[in-house]
């Protein structure tokens, strides 16, 4: 009874009620949408950083990491890659000889990573074909191919079967160099990744910095979810118990950060706009509680205790707190939902967001974990909106309250 009387109050000023409605649906749909579009970045950003760039997993040699020297290399690191390609829930692994060297044009230089690669292992646990724009995966050239960025190539001011020269130090330090021609030209979503990273054929790479047959620096490996990390880093850590096996969030623990602050940041923003929502509520409702204190007065006066009164009031504002959060919820839900198929064009901001490894292009992604904890704090709020009205009211003495006109 009580409940379908409270109800009843809500709507007894529809206007003033349905003006409160409405902000709180619009603030909770903002949330919602603006949560999961915070969402969708980062997950895009993640999930570049270990398709493109990062991997699940990375096997090294534990000083390599540290000093990036040529010596400290796998002796077997081919084989040691066969292996782990064996184990459940790897899709692939990527052996790779990392030298830092200077690249030359005619006509400018600069320094890059050069990554030695087997092109259909680097497939299986890459996608930097998939980010092809002009020419091959390390083919269509017959000697010396090299895939570059598109920055690099804007730089060095190159283009497909352009020449340019490797210069670095061999196995022995002494500086060798050889000519290599550009095979294709990629861009993914991370232009400063680009423009330091170069790709060529292990055995050209292997070749020129006379390491032994077989040696590799770095071995990346994909899993089939990143779920398995942490169970086939555990196996490969039998398989090579010297090496160090590290996961994406040990090798980058500034993207591992980022994930974190950002979920944190999501449900303070929520609680900001839960907050500002608050005072609105409140005040609406000592509103109705100053319009009715006679019939509070009343009330009190043939006998409803001070305790219903309370319930009665808390009840209103809870009701009229989740009948805008609910619609809120499933509109921001929706308008979400719409987003993760249809992208959100961010192309007038795509340098600098590219510059940072954001893609301008973004899906939202809705986390079932958040719509519930909104949902709660929702809740929460229409109870902490209530306390002061519904207390103010029981204080009211039924003489006075009776009187006022």
């Amino acid at each position: 009874m009580l409940i379908a009387i409270s109800w009843r109050n809500i709507w007894r000023n529809k206007l003033r009620s349905l003006v409160v409605i409405i902000a709180i649906t619009l603030g909770i749909m903002a949330g919602v949408f603006s949560t999961a579009f915070m969402k969708g970045m980062m997950v895009q950003r993640l999930e570049t950083a270990i398709r493109s760039e990062i991997s699940n997993l990375q096997v090294h040699d534990s000083l390599f990491r540290i000093t990036g020297e040529l010596k400290y290399f796998i002796p077997k690191g081919m084989a040691l890659a066969g292996s782990i390609d064996t184990l459940e829930h790897v899709r692939g692994t990527a052996p790779r000889i990392i030298v830092q060297a200077m690249i030359s044009s005619a006509e400018a230089g600069s320094g890059v990573s050069v990554l030695g690669i087997e092109p259909e292992r680097e497939k299986k646990v890459t996608d930097i074909i998939d980010h092809l724009e002009e020419g091959q995966y390390l083919e269509g050239v017959r000697r010396n191919p090299i895939l570059i960025s598109r920055k690099l190539a804007d730089k060095l001011n190159l283009h497909l079967r352009s020449r340019v020269v490797l210069t670095l130090q061999d196995l022995d330090r002494n500086l060798t160099a050889d000519a290599f021609r550009v095979a294709g030209i990629y861009r993914t979503t991370n232009t400063s990744y680009d423009e330091v990273h170069v790709f060529v054929r292990y055995d050209d790479l292997l070749r020129l910095t006379a390491l032994p047959d077989g040696a590799v620096h770095e071995i990346a490996v994909r899993t089939d979810d990143d779920r398995f990390t942490p169970a086939v880093q555990q196996a490969i850590r039998h398989l090579a118990p010297r090496l160090e096996v590290l996961t994406w969030e040990q090798i980058s623990p500034e993207l591992r950060y980022i994930v974190a602050a950002m979920d944190q940041y999501m449900y303070l923003f929520i609680a900001i706009i839960l907050l500002a929502l608050l005072f609105g509520i409140i005040n609406t409702m000592l509103m109705v509680i100053l319009e009715r204190r006679k019939e509070i007065g009343m009330l009190l006066a043939i006998g409803m205790s001070r305790l219903r009164v309370f319930g009665m009031i808390l009840l209103e504002t809870v009701m009229l707190t989740m009948a805008g959060g609910i619609v809120g919820i499933v509109g921001g839900i929706l308008v979400s939902k719409y987003f993760e198929v249809h992208y959100i064009d961010l192309s007038m901001f795509g340098k600098g967001l590219e510059q940072w490894g954001y893609n301008s292009l973004v899906h939202t992604r809705i986390d079932p974990a958040l719509v519930v904890t909104v949902t709660l704090m929702v809740i929460f709020t229409g109870i902490v909106a209530a306390l002061y009205p519904a207390w103010k009211a029981i204080r009211y003495d039924p003489a006075e309250a009776l009187r006022t006109e």
